[in-house]
């Protein structure tokens, strides 16, 4: 079996047991991005779940609205039971770096409104510390005409920061909201991860950060065999 086979049977096993274990008739759902949660909108619908769903992202969206599914938004369901959403990686605290596909602010608007956060991921991104496996740095989103100065205090508390650039258009990534993304590189072990959260949401220009601090209720593991490792904080 190939490795992205691997790896998909277990983003999909996560995904359906977080489904099986807290998804409801009657519950409004949050709906993360990434290629995880492709899964969760397919075993929603295999159910035949009758549940209201609040994307966190263009893809999200578009999952939605092609499993036939409930479309609303924040302003008209304010308030969540449950949110399912990927991750890049997750630390034995339950720290969080989110945003590799470039949607950590909507995604935490969502998890901050929702009763319980859930995690689902392959096995690859449960690590002791933050920056086991995750190279990528921290995802920061940025307004453009700010993010030179953001560079600069970046660097100034110990971080590398690379302006992301997209692939098939000329010039950087631009987040569904319009914003740039700084991606901030570290060398692990990560000092005081709380405040160091706080110290870049500090930075004028800064809008969200893709640190995801005590907010997931619950993580799900998919592992090679096709079995779920779940951790509850």
């Amino acid at each position: 079996m190939g490795d992205k086979l691997v790896l998909d049977n277990a983003k999909k096993a996560a995904a359906y047991k977080a489904v099986d274990e807290y998804v409801k008739d009657g519950m409004n759902v949050g709906i993360g991005s990434g290629s995880t949660i492709k899964y969760a909108v397919d075993r929603i619908k295999e159910l035949g779940l009758k549940v209201t769903c609040v994307p966190t992202s263009f893809q999200s969206t578009q999952l939605i609205i092609e499993a036939g599914l409930v479309l609303s938004d924040l302003s008209r369901t304010p308030k969540l039971h449950v949110t399912i959403d990927g991750a890049d990686e997750c630390d034995k605290d339950f720290n969080i770096i989110k945003g590799g596909g470039a949607c950590q602010l909507q995604e935490k608007c969502v998890a901050y409104v929702s009763d319980t956060l859930l995690i689902v991921a392959d096995y690859t991104k449960d690590s002791v510390q933050l920056g086991d496996t995750w190279k990528k740095g921290i995802p920061i989103e940025v307004i453009p005409m700010a993010y030179v100065p953001v560079m600069k205090k970046l660097e100034s508390l110990s971080l590398k920061p690379v302006l992301r650039m997209a692939v098939n258009k000329a010039g950087p990534v631009v987040s569904d909201n319009g914003n740039f993304i700084i991606d901030a590189i570290f060398t692990p072990p990560l000092q005081n991860i709380p405040q160091l959260a706080i110290d870049i949401k500090m930075i004028p220009g800064v809008v969200e950060t893709g640190l995801f601090i005590n907010m997931a209720k619950k993580l799900y593991f998919g592992q090679k065999d096709g079995s779920v490792i779940s951790k509850t904080l």
